[in-house]
């Protein structure tokens, strides 16, 4: 799945990660603000079906990553998330939509950093439903044994992601999370490549986590 190693083509998330104090330190209804943090485990697949699975052997895996999120007023709500995606899978060759394994390891790394901003449905006082919207900024690596530094890969690309959620309880809570990303463009740049070879360019996915969240 060899892409090109271009520049990063995406702003810098420290101007967001800023916005998040902010918001956070803001006067308005200050009793209203709370701050939690959460951690999540969980399993990705890849839109890119028929690309992961010639490499990886499979087109999905675990995730695992966690992040701090600041409750508003009005049932808003905005937060920051890191995770992470690691597989190992071998480097390969298709050649008239034959599969030929080249005996190379080689270890794929997908890193999201994601900002989201939703809404919560106050409809019960222990499982509060909610959806979210928001922008991600994903790192993709690509690192095989006894290749140089221009043969391995690493790239950054921006995302679009949807989100929803059951919590249950207050300080407390347990989770379960369905999201869906959007991130074109990612693969495939590489004609000889995987992804080229199936007409596969985006790196995004579904995502279902199981996560705990401590806070107010």
């Amino acid at each position: 799945m060899k892409i090109p190693n271009p520049k990063a083509q995406s702003p810098s998330p420290k101007a967001l990660l800023s916005l998040l104090a902010v918001l956070v330190a803001a006067p308005v209804h200050a009793q209203e603000i709370g701050v939690r943090g959460f951690a999540d485990i969980g399993s990705r697949t890849f839109t890119a079906t028929e690309s992961f699975t010639a490499v990886l052997g499979t087109d999905s895996g675990g995730v695992f990553g966690g992040g701090v999120e600041a409750t508003l007023p009005l049932g808003l709500f905005v937060n920051v998330r890191a995770s992470r995606f690691r597989a190992e899978g071998e480097r390969v060759f298709i050649f008239n939509d034959e599969r030929f394994d080249l005996g190379i390891p080689t270890v794929i790394t997908v890193t999201p950093l994601e900002l989201t901003g939703g809404y919560r449905l106050p409809f019960w006082t222990r499982i509060v439903p909610y959806a979210g919207v928001g922008v991600g900024w994903h790192t993709y690596t690509e690192i095989s044994e006894f290749a140089t530094d221009s043969e391995n890969v690493e790239m950054r690309r921006t995302g679009l992601h949807l989100l929803g959620e059951y919590g249950v309880a207050r300080w407390i809570a347990a989770a379960g999370e369905l999201q869906w990303a959007n991130v074109p463009d990612a693969l495939g740049e590489d004609p000889n490549g995987v992804a080229a070879h199936f007409d596969e360019d985006n790196l995004g996915g579904v995502t279902f986590r199981v996560k705990i969240v401590v806070g107010r």
